[in-house]
């Protein structure tokens, strides 16, 4: 039994929680408390309404208040037991249900990371280092490109809001109007009154976006995807110009260029799903994706060669949308509901759905890509440096980033609440909301980024050295890594910050911006470092550049779009960087002791968060202080 009182286990997500199964948003009586909305709210009885007047208290306190001082008051808990909301009483507390989801997403995120190294074994083993392999990544660039435009952060950024807007209308529809109350649009503000309030129900706004956008997606995604079947030789020629075998590699590209359409629809379908707060399908498509990938593999390298993985990838992102289709489909409204209101109908009825036009996408569109050419930049200074330095480079940063994932796996999570927030005009929400996901995300980069200063010799050595990979690559790799994590808690605020700004349906330059200039440093810092030190100036420049980035934007995210209190959050995450560099220190030290690679590094996975955490409560961090706190607690009532 959980503590919620639901019957539900901790690591599972609740979906028909957030939203019932016929897509209309519940009452707001089965809302989650810090997600009811006020129109709803003006609905219920007094004694109802009074139950709802109190958000639900934080996991941990905002940055820079002391433990016990969120909404609940001094000893409250976190997340306390509350009544199935079948039997009339209050939802489940709403950071209870965003801690599960956040863990069963991240469990979901690390599987779908290790099946990705046995996809990369299984090719390894296949086609090992050869021409095969070659034309195999050189198509592989395109569902890497696809993939963070169309799933990680492009389609996400853009319609998570769009969607949490929508979902906001709906509630606005649904609400009943009192007696001479005046029909109003979604947004608050009334219509021209040139339209007739009528008592036939209105247009659905979510049915309504999705009609408006998803075809037209598809149509555009359908051309670029056609478009680079017929100009593979091209693509080919211009990223692989000295391939022996171009013809095998156009063929892998043309197998390749399905994932533009199912990218694109897996992305829509994820950020549709997110904003109705069901995050395990989204989860999951990395999953299905390289299973797809491997199964296809195993099954046809011997008939296929390469192409059989090329094929895999057209398979695996098939599994995608397979994966996110039936609550897809059960959440949407396909049929239309029957809102209480009157609705006028009339030009609210076109504009419901929001304008998806290139004023909102073109800054999302610059942001990721600039994002994204901080790797290509690395690649192409490194390209300069001795055979090996790219592939040094390249491991340190795929190991050295899992900290980072596994803490923005929190504001993925929230970012619908933000955004719904914001829809619904509740600024003062959507800054609690940030300024917890920046420490939570914060502490939890932080102590990987702890463990990777300590432990990285170790680390590489377990993974990696066997084979052609020998010692002298795993003690580049493992300098190399811990250069690398001076910049991973500006990754980690990078891909926090970013999110906010874009959770309004208002265009906004600023993250471009930033992230331009932080491009301009790497690119200054790495031509200025690299002949110098190599490939460990490479990734200094990295952390100049990223860090660069995520200082404009906490700086500038208080002042354009949610009110954080920057130098609170500043004052919180150096505190815990104190506590990460005595960690580190602490592991650097402590790491040589045993000679056992994994049974060091076993060691070092107690002994730095010790140090971490009695360094955080030394330094008087609220995060540590809750978190040791609330696990306190929990010990204390045996849950």
């Amino acid at each position: 039994m959980s503590e919620t009182g639901t019957g539900t286990g901790a690591g599972a997500l609740p979906q028909t929680e957030a939203l019932p199964q016929a897509g209309a948003l519940p009452q707001a009586g089965a809302l989650p408390q810090a997600g009811a909305l006020p129109q709803a709210e003006e609905a219920l009885p007094p004694s109802e309404a009074l139950a709802h007047t109190e958000p639900a208290p934080p996991l941990l306190p905002a940055p820079g208040q002391p433990p016990g001082s969120g909404p609940g008051g001094r000893g409250t808990t976190a997340v306390g037991p509350a009544p199935d909301p079948a039997d009339g009483g209050e939802a489940p507390g709403l950071g209870s249900f965003l801690a599960r989801a956040a863990a069963a997403t991240a469990v979901l995120t690390v599987l779908g990371a290790a099946l990705g190294l046995v996809r990369d074994q299984a090719i390894a083993r296949y086609f090992g280092a050869s021409d095969a392999s070659d034309a195999f990544l050189i198509a592989w660039t395109v569902p890497e490109m696809a993939a963070t435009l169309l799933i990680e952060d492009g389609m996400a950024l853009l319609l998570v809001p769009a969607f949490s807007l929508a979902l906001t209308r709906r509630a606005a529809d649904q609400a009943p109007a009192g007696p001479g109350t005046r029909s109003a649009g979604a947004t608050g503000e009334p219509d021209d009154g040139k339209a007739e309030a009528t008592g036939e129900p209105g247009p659905d706004p979510v049915r309504e976006l999705v009609a408006v956008t998803l075809p037209r997606l598809c149509l555009l995604l359908t051309a670029g995807a056609a478009l680079l079947m017929v100009g593979a030789p091209w693509v080919v020629g211009v990223l692989a110009p000295g391939l022996a075998d171009p013809g095998l590699a156009v063929d892998c590209t043309r197998l390749t260029a399905v994932t533009v359409l199912t990218f694109g629809i897996t992305g829509y379908f994820s950020a549709a799903l997110r904003a109705h707060r069901s995050f395990l399908p989204p989860a999951g498509v990395y999953v299905a994706y390289n299973i797809g990938i491997i199964g296809m593999t195993l099954a046809l390298h011997s008939v296929w060669g390469v192409r059989a993985a090329a094929a895999g990838v057209a398979v695996g992102s098939l599994l995608m949308i397979l994966t996110q289709l039936p609550t897809f489909l059960r959440l949407l409204p396909l049929t239309r509901p029957r809102l209480r209101r009157p609705v006028r109908l009339g030009r609210r009825a076109v504009r419901t759905a929001p304008l998806l036009g290139m004023t909102v996408l073109a800054p999302i569109v610059l942001f990721v890509v600039s994002r994204q050419s901080q790797v290509l930049v690395e690649r192409f200074l490194a390209s300069t440096l001795p055979a090996g330095a790219i592939s040094h480079l390249n491991y340190a940063q795929k190991v050295a980033q899992m900290p980072m994932v596994l803490s923005l796996m929190i504001c993925t999570v929230t970012f619908p609440v933000v955004a719904r927030a914001m829809a619904d005009g509740q600024r003062e929400k959507a800054r609690r909301r940030v300024e917890r996901d920046l420490a939570l995300a914060g502490m939890v980069v932080l102590l990987g980024t702890a463990v990777v200063l300590g432990y990285a010799p170790q680390i590489i050595e377990v993974l990696f050295q066997r084979g052609a990979f020998d010692v002298s690559d795993t003690e580049a790799t493992a300098q190399v890594m811990r250069v690398y994590a001076a910049g991973l808690l500006g990754h980690c605020l990078v891909g926090a910050l970013s999110r906010p700004f874009f959770s309004s349906t208002r265009p906004t330059w600023f993250p471009a911006f930033a992230m331009g200039t932080g491009l301009l440093v790497t690119m200054g810092a790495g031509y200025a470092l690299t002949y110098r030190f190599g490939v460990d100036g490479i990734a200094t420049a990295n952390a100049l550049g990223i860090s660069t980035t995520a200082l404009l934007l906490l700086m500038g995210l208080g002042t354009r779009v949610v009110p954080i209190r920057a130098r609170a959050v500043a004052v919180s995450l150096g505190r815990l960087t104190g506590a990460a560099l005595v960690a580190g220190a602490a592991g650097w030290a402590a790491a040589p002791v045993l000679p056992d690679a994994a049974l060091s590094l076993a060691a070092g996975c107690v002994l730095v968060p010790a140090v971490f955490f009695l360094t955080g409560l030394a330094l008087r961090s609220p995060e540590v202080v809750s978190l040791l706190a609330l696990i306190r607690r929990r010990s204390t009532d045996g849950r």
